[in-house]
């Protein structure tokens, strides 16, 4: 019998990331992209490209 492997199978999706965000703005972040929409990791990847883009 094979062994068994660990952790999650691929999905083909972009992995994990784990940031440390304060609980306020974490809900406040959730709260207003709910408003909006969206969810709060598309923000985030929102934040970053905007934030790549900038000119030094």
């Amino acid at each position: 019998m094979a062994e068994k492997k660990r952790g999650r199978p691929a999905t083909g999706k972009t992995p994990n990331r784990t940031v440390r965000v304060p609980d306020e703005v974490w809900r406040e972040a959730q709260e207003k992209a709910e408003r909006e929409g969206k969810d709060v990791s598309e923000v985030v990847r929102d934040c970053l490209r905007r934030y790549i883009a900038r000119k030094k």
